[in-house]
């Protein structure tokens, strides 16, 4: 059973290292990109990439899972020909879905911008929708190989993916924009990165898959194929409704917002996609700490089937009970440091555009609170779907979304609150998701959680290096310049916190026991 642990946080640990790497690609492409686009240019290219990011999720983000569960179902049982059939089903399902959301992407770019109430963005929408058929192949191949706790085709092809979008899309954009083209068009040119990212990601995917064809000799008498379709449905709908929770959300929020900005306030098409640029500025790097959390998530499903398929209920709590330990300890810290260094880390990042950067401060000051509770839904949601619970997440997520659209409207269409009433109808919405997958995780599983023992000690340790940073940051601006004392306050901040949490005992030799060489770390680092 010690082989299950580790697969679970191994696996976690190189999907962790891969989004780190790509975070870093995604930063030389989206902070320069924002410093070449500014807020109007910024907008058009959101427009696109959140209709991209929920047609995405509603094709691909359950049935992964659903996929990756069954096939380690199998897996754990031996099933050689059940597991192969189960995904030789799903790719079929999945190509489908692919071709039918390219092309509606395709077809529909004009009323789906109109929706959003930016037409600007219709070239950037037809430029994007080819990479949903791309993702959908990827990510039938990511569910079956991650559904043998084998995590590496996923990272190798997330590089690629992200080191495509980053040569392809910035230099597009850039020249684009030294031909003269309108700022819609560069965002045009700027997504087009991302389509052929996901293209090269596809192609690496399946020579990946090509190359290891051969299967184990097994007895085994898979299901029909009408029955695994049923089934990966059952379990993936839900999954997918309750996944497609923050792109949904996002969609929800542009369209109201910017329907809002032009109709309750007057605003014309270019001033509101102006406002709400400076609004994704932030969103920008809201969505950072949550990254980090959806790889443990990718790892912890298959990881509690299959202990669930051998009724080994001890071994799906310490992977719950891990789960949260390492959300609690990446996300509190995460989020906090990003809303109480908000001006400063925006100024850092966006100095060709310093304006926009200042007006973006308020903005991710909440937003950097909300990213917590963005983590904690992540987590929440995975471990209730890992034991059956698929069809809670789409409840909480209705519940989040009526907040959301109902304090986003009364907010924004104040005069006096406007754009600034965006962030805390997201801040709001996550808060109520999070809390309501919590008391149903209460409630409902049949292991026992102690949230006191995995977010307490994290908590007063975010919040001591919070004041730390703070101050840090403080002092070392009457010294160095802005970004020396952006970069040293962060370390600062990192130094206090990974003090205290070790100190304090917040991280357990189990959860460092789990971890690839797992042993001499917690040696190391001296926990017992």
């Amino acid at each position: 059973m010690k082989k299950k642990d580790q697969s679970f946080l191994g696996g976690a640990v190189i999907l962790t290292m891969a989004v780190a790497i790509t975070k870093v690609i995604g930063f030389l492409y989206k902070i320069p990109l924002g410093n070449l686009l500014d807020r109007e240019g910024m907008a058009h290219f959101y427009a696109a990439y959140n209709i991209y990011n929920l047609l995405l999720v509603l094709s691909t983000a359950g049935l992964p899972l659903a996929l990756s569960r069954m096939v380690s179902e199998a897996e754990a049982l031996g099933l050689e020909n059940q597991k192969h059939r189960v995904f030789a089903a799903a790719l079929e399902l999945f190509c489908i879905m692919g071709a039918v959301c390219s092309a509606a992407m395709f077809l529909l770019a004009r009323p789906l911008t109109a929706l959003l109430h930016d037409s600007l963005a219709y070239w950037p929408v037809r430029v994007l929708s080819p990479a949903v058929f791309c993702v959908c192949v990827m990510a039938a191949i990511r569910g079956y190989t991650q559904g043998q706790s084998n995590m590496k085709p996923t990272a190798v092809s997330e590089i690629i993916e992200s080191s495509c979008k980053l040569l392809v899309g910035l230099t597009a954009a850039w020249l684009l924009l030294q031909k003269g083209a309108p700022v819609h068009i560069a965002a045009a040119g700027a997504i087009a990165g991302v389509t052929t990212g996901t293209a090269m990601g596809m192609v690496a995917m399946v020579i990946y898959l090509l190359g290891r064809r051969g299967r184990r000799p097994s007895a085994d008498v898979p299901q029909r194929r009408r029955y695994i379709l049923r089934r990966l449905l059952s379990i993936g709908i839900p999954i997918t409704i309750g996944a497609s929770s923050m792109s949904l959300i996002t969609l929800l929020d542009q369209a109201i917002v910017m329907g809002t900005l032009q109709g309750s306030l007057g605003l014309s098409e270019v001033d509101a996609a102006a406002l709400y640029g400076e609004y994704t500025f932030g969103m920008n790097l809201f969505s950072l700490p949550s990254s980090f959390i959806y790889p443990v998530t990718i790892s912890l499903i298959p990881a509690i089937s299959a202990a669930m398929a051998h009724r080994n209920l001890a071994l799906a709590k310490r992977n719950t009970d891990t789960a949260f330990r390492i959300t609690a300890l990446l996300a509190l810290p995460a989020g906090i440091g990003l809303s109480v260094l908000a001006g400063p880390i925006l100024s850092l990042f966006y100095p060709a555009v310093p304006e926009t950067a200042a007006a973006a401060t308020y903005h991710l000051r909440i937003l950097g609170i909300a990213s917590i509770f963005v983590c904690l839904m992540a987590v929440t949601d995975g471990i209730l779907q890992a034991y059956g619970k698929e069809k809670v997440p789409l409840w909480t997520l209705l519940c989040g979304g009526i907040v959301k659209i109902v304090s986003n409207y009364i907010m924004v269409s104040n005069p006096a609150i406007g754009i600034r009433g965006a962030p805390i109808s997201t801040l709001m919405c996550y808060v109520l998701i999070t809390v309501l997958n919590l008391i149903a995780i209460r409630r409902l599983l049949p292991v026992r959680v102690q949230y006191a023992q995995y977010f307490v000690r994290p908590l007063a340790a975010a919040l001591v290096m919070s004041v730390a940073a703070q101050a840090g940051y403080g002092l070392i601006l009457r010294v160095y310049d802005g970004r020396a004392a952006v970069l040293l306050a962060v370390l600062i901040g990192a130094v206090v916190y990974a003090t205290l949490v070790l100190a304090w005992g917040a991280v357990r030799r189990q959860d460092i026991l789990a971890l690839p060489k797992g042993e001499k770390i917690a040696d190391r680092l001296h926990i017992r």
